[in-house]
């Protein structure tokens, strides 16, 4: 898996395939990307952080569609951690829904808004394109 290249599956069927999944190295970011993706988050990227920071080995990166969505989708990560036998993990900006982190250790979670995604531009820092909305087949 090329480190920087970011896949995505936002844009639904183009041109007749779909988008496909970022592919998990280890079974817990498998887990990771499967409950993502039966909960509809958009625009999912998996950024590889081995030997670019001591603070996890990934990153992955989501947007919901509304405050609502990314609620949703960070209780369903937490209950698919602990099914991973993570118990509880680090959750940080529940209250408001903008900005989601969970950090289960070697792999950290950000779950947007798309605007507070657009704002942040987190993609950039990690120096993965950040023309996210970008077909990553083309």
């Amino acid at each position: 898996m090329d480190p920087i290249e970011p896949i995505h599956s936002e844009d639904g069927p183009q041109s007749g395939h779909e988008a496909p999944l970022p592919v998990g190295a280890t079974d817990l970011e498998q887990a990771i990307l499967s409950r993502l993706d039966d909960d509809k988050a958009q625009d999912i990227v998996l950024i590889d952080l081995k030997g670019k920071s001591p603070m996890a080995d990934t990153m992955i990166v989501a947007s919901g569609r509304s405050h609502r969505h990314v609620g949703a989708l960070a209780d369903h990560l937490q209950r698919t951690l602990k099914e991973q036998g993570l118990g509880k993990v680090k959750v940080s900006g529940l209250p408001h829904c903008d900005w989601v982190l969970l950090d289960a250790g070697d792999v950290i979670v950000h779950l947007f808004r798309p605007e507070v995604r657009a704002f942040y531009n987190i993609e950039k820092i990690w120096s993965v394109d950040s023309g996210h909305r970008v077909d990553a087949r083309a």
